[in-house]
């Protein structure tokens, strides 16, 4: 897979200008965005990852096979930033989900390890009224035992209200499930 970055938006007059069809990656400040989206492009050092979560303040665009771009925005449920801040981020992701009409698909990262916060459901019901496609990625499944997998994924779909078979689990450290992710880009895009 050929990647490059293209460049981090601060608003949008700084978008790129392209017909590609975009697919945006939205989770949690600590779900793992960066780990997914270099472990997906099979690039250490694509998307910057902290120590800390909540880093990502910008929309980061990277170029994918010279066919769609990965967006990376900033993620959600991280308290450590000023009012003003959150207000600012919430806007700018605001303009881009509504405004942004080559939004072809959206990446909603969740740990499989956990229940969906009431951000990540509303993240889910925000992109089904807008009409955008979503794929389900339950990040750090190699964390939940082998034995328990399915079920964790069952749950993230009753409670997600998201078909099982639009569900991946993943893990960024042991390269499991995103050549499954990768197809499934493909198919909603292409």
């Amino acid at each position: 897979m050929k990647a490059e970055f293209v460049i981090s938006a601060a608003g949008k007059e700084q978008w790129p200008d392209s017909a590609l069809p975009e697919v945006v990656v939205v989770g949690r400040s600590n779900v793992g965005k960066s780990s997914f989206i270099n472990a997906l492009t099979n690039r250490k050092r694509l998307a910057y990852v902290g120590n800390t979560p909540g880093k990502t303040r910008l929309i980061n665009f990277f170029q994918i096979d010279d066919a769609w771009m990965l967006v990376d925005v900033p993620g959600y449920g991280y308290a450590k930033m000023s009012k003003a801040m959150l207000k600012k981020m919430g806007e700018l992701m605001e303009e881009y989900f509504s405004g942004r009409k080559v939004l072809a698909l959206a990446i909603q990262l969740v740990d499989a390890r956990h229940d969906p916060t009431h951000d990540d459901m509303d993240m889910i019901e925000y992109f089904k009224a807008l009409g955008i496609p979503i794929l389900l990625v339950a990040t750090k499944i190699d964390k939940v035992p082998k034995t328990k997998r399915i079920k964790a994924l069952k749950n993230l779909s009753s409670k997600l209200q998201l078909p099982l078979s639009e569900i991946y689990g993943i893990s960024s450290t042991e390269k499991l499930g995103l050549d499954e992710v990768y197809q499934a880009i493909q198919k909603k895009i292409l």
